[in-house]
């Protein structure tokens, strides 16, 4: 060491005694960098989450109340963009344009973060325990949850808000070991930033005051219950002004942005993926008090589990022997803290009915203290005098470890939708029955990897459902994709053959399909595709004939039109299926979003280009019926010829409101008709929100608004007629309605509006 600078001699000693964790997370970087381009594109971070970092940039750069404009849309207002601005930021210093480049560093990034937060787990548990060996289990228990894993490449809101916990409940415990107020203002900081990227933060924002302010009343003299007091205000002004700094979306009115926040994460439910144990959950009262125990249950390694319930126990059973280290400044005290925050946050949810869909995925920061809580449980079992104690501990802890990394190992990529034997049904056509499966459809990258891998030269003609995870494709490559046509799964959560209408058939089929979690992929011939559904269609009686003939092949239905152009690919076909028994109409159409059980139909539209094939100028389609008794179905397609008919329907009637359309209702419908009707008419989207007699009426996922909101577009309800009429339908609510707000509005507000009550009788 003969000259060595003496300043630089001391750091280095110590991470030379913490190289089992350097060598640990160098092994994880390693294997996270072989395996950067398994994972795909999820769908929120496709559009929405990278829209947050892009319109923070441009808002900083001088773009102003149009970048706003844009984070403050739909949900994108509930998230701040401490985490999406780095990775825009990034993003453009790299001059990165292909979407394969733009993903591949965020994903890297994304991971990075998450071993970083390993890394803090490791120091965490060494500050707890003086174990570098105990600490070393903390970081492999951190980082080998199957599910937390994959996600850590692709989700770019719940991995960064585990992360951030963990940083901060380090800086907690830091902070309350070293009761400066340097430290607590740090650890303000970093929960200002747990909070911007999930609101769900807050909750450790009161989880460092109550106790601080217990410290503050226990304080044995004036002075020090006043520096004790200073350090929780310069904490809570420290996160607050965080938040602050770095939420855009507080900018305009920070109190009432942050209490709709507050509401969202409250009321909003989200119907169209919260399938738990064979149920959908779609009500104001939020999910079941089982809800979130259940789902980390199912996923979490058992072993784990066991140890943080050891662990639990331990802390429990002291702080009942000795309940006034709960009120001062103790190891004993953080660990019960560490046991209130799952409990507490349980309770929230089945109480409030809070903002939870996708399984867990919401509160995966809860893992953080899950792995300290097993860290506490194993430290308990190992100082037991009993040999074989002793033996069951180390066991379960290797246990954990290894079962977690040969389980990730067996299904990779696939371990966000891994399950344990926990599980109550373990196939996957019972899993997909029971509860949420491939919600981002990350099984989708997988399987266009394999056809692209085995099938190197030539145009594949491929069946997937997200166009973005062709974005994760290499350029030369994702060309010779082509999609062809997409089945749709009726009220199961996983895509299957339709009877009768094998996808693909066993003839012309050159690629096997394979399901993981909810997907199934096919590869077929086209041409000869179109052939084997012309045939089986043919074989029928047309059961209704006009621009397109339909036949009723099985339980499906299927469409079929010779020479059929762009134009009529593109215009979308309704498809309205009327029950025998009303109660039959599901009240959300699993997995997809549109419902209409409060009109006594089910919905189940298409777009050619979306839903069928057009190959050589013939199109077709199939969508799979409902398996309920059937009393008939009404189907046809927003053309100018039904704008017409629409238009000769009220011809002569007195609309019930004028405005720039004129506004008729009639048998419970409304319908919408302007003559002279411009392109930009016809092409700005009209609102519609009902407001029931009774608000217990309103459609949960509305209930906060007290309306239902049944916006729409003049090609998803009419058309345009050839001399330029715009002619569309809206059914509405069988509810009693109480009033009636319509109009249209584009990106500038609304463009016209009318509100009336329903006559009697309507």
């Amino acid at each position: 060491m003969d000259g060595f600078p003496l300043r630089l001699a001391s750091p280095l000693r110590r991470l030379r005694r913490h190289w089992p964790a350097l060598a640990a997370g160098a092994i994880f970087l390693l294997a996270g960098a072989l395996v950067l381009d398994d994972y795909g594109i999820s769908w929120d971070g496709w559009w929405y989450q990278r829209r947050i970092g892009h319109a923070a940039l441009d808002y900083l750069a001088g773009d102003g109340e149009r970048a706003l404009d844009r984070l403050l849309v739909d949900t994108d207002r509930y998230y701040g963009a401490a985490f999406e601005a780095p990775l825009a930021l990034v993003e453009r210093i790299l001059g990165l344009e292909d979407s394969r480049d733009v993903y591949r560093i965020r994903h890297l990034l994304t991971h990075l973060f998450f071993l970083a937060g390993g890394g803090f787990c490791y120091l965490l548990a060494l500050r707890m325990f003086g174990s570098r060996a105990l600490a070393l289990v903390a970081m492999a228990l951190f980082l080998l949850h199957p599910r937390l894993y994959a996600h850590s490449f692709h989700n770019t809101k719940d991995i960064p808000g585990l992360v951030m916990f963990m940083v901060s409940l380090y800086l907690a415990h830091r902070a309350f070991r070293r009761d400066s107020l340097a430290a607590f203002l740090l650890c303000g900081v970093s929960v200002g930033l747990l909070v911007n990227i999930r609101i769900t933060g807050a909750l450790l924002l009161a989880a460092v005051l109550v106790p601080r302010v217990l410290d503050a009343a226990f304080a044995n003299r004036a002075g020090e219950r006043g520096r004790v007091l200073l350090s929780a205000a310069a904490f809570a002004l420290a996160a607050m002004l965080t938040l602050h700094a770095t939420h855009l979306g507080l900018w305009t009115d920070p109190p009432g942005q942050f209490m709709e926040m507050i509401r969202g994460l409250a009321t909003r439910i989200w119907a169209t993926h919260n399938l738990f144990r064979g149920e959908w959950l779609y009500s104001p009262d939020g999910p079941p008090f089982a809800y979130l125990p259940v789902w980390v249950g199912i996923t979490t390694p058992p072993a784990t589990l066991l140890l943080a319930l050891a662990g639990a126990v331990g802390v429990a059973w002291r702080g009942a022997r000795r309940p006034r280290d709960l009120l001062r400044n103790t190891p004993q005290r953080f660990g019960l803290l560490l046991i209130a925050l799952p409990v507490v946050v349980a309770t929230a949810i089945a109480v409030l009915g809070s903002n939870t869909f996708h399984g867990w995925r919401h509160w995966y920061f809860l893992y953080a203290p899950v792995v300290l809580l097993a860290i506490i449980g194993l430290r308990q079992l190992v100082s037991v005098r009993g040999r074989w104690v002793r033996a069951g501990a180390y066991a379960l802890a290797g246990a954990a470890i290894a079962v977690a990394l040969v389980s990730m190992v067996r299904i990779h990529p696939l371990q966000s939708v891994s399950f344990t034997f926990l599980t109550d049904r373990t196939t996957p056509e019972g899993l997909a029955s029971r509860y949420d499966l491939d919600y981002w459809d990350q099984a989708h990258h997988d399987v266009l990897a394999a056809i692209v891998g085995d099938h190197p030269n030539g145009p594949l003609f491929v069946s997937f459902r997200r166009q973005r995870n062709r974005g994760m494709i290499p350029p030369e490559d994702r060309e010779r994709l082509v999609d062809t046509l997409e089945f749709r799964s009726g009220e199961r959560n996983f895509h299957e053959p339709l009877p009768g209408l094998p996808c693909p058939p066993a003839s012309v089929a050159p690629y096997a399909r394979r399901i993981h979690g909810s997907t199934l992929h096919c590869v077929v011939d086209p041409v000869a595709y179109f052939a084997s559904l012309r045939r089986e269609a043919l074989a029928t009686d047309p059961v209704d004939r006009s621009r397109f003939d339909a036949y009723r092949v099985g339980n499906a239905l299927v469409y079929l039109r010779d020479q059929c152009s762009a134009e009529d690919a593109r215009t979308r076909i309704f498809i309205h299926v009327y029950p025998v028994d009303p109660g039959d109409v599901p009240a959300v159409r699993p997995p997809l979003r549109d419902h209409r059980a409060d009109y006594g139909f089910e919905k189940l539209d298409l777009h050619f280009d979306r839903d069928g094939v057009r190959i050589d100028g013939d199109c077709a389609a199939v969508v799979p019926l409902p398996d309920y008794p059937i009393a008939r179905i009404h189907t046809g397609q927003y053309t100018p010829e039904y704008a017409d008919a629409v238009r000769r329907a009220v011809a002569g009637s007195e609309p019930i409101a004028r405005a720039r359309f004129d506004v008729h209702l009639g048998d419970g419908v409304l319908t919408y008709v302007r003559e002279e009707c411009s392109a930009e008419d016809a092409a700005t989207r009209f609102f519609l929100h009902v407001y029931p007699a009774n608000e217990g009426d309103v459609p949960d996922r509305r209930g906060e608004h007290r309306f239902a909101n049944l916006d729409f577009a003049l090609d998803d309800a009419g058309a345009r007629t050839e001399d330029g009429t715009c002619a569309a339908t809206a059914p509405l609510p069988a509810y009693p309605i109480a009033t009636v707000r319509t109009g249209q509005f584009d990106g500038d507000g609304e463009r016209w509006a009318v509100e009336f009550a329903p006559p009697d009788g309507e």
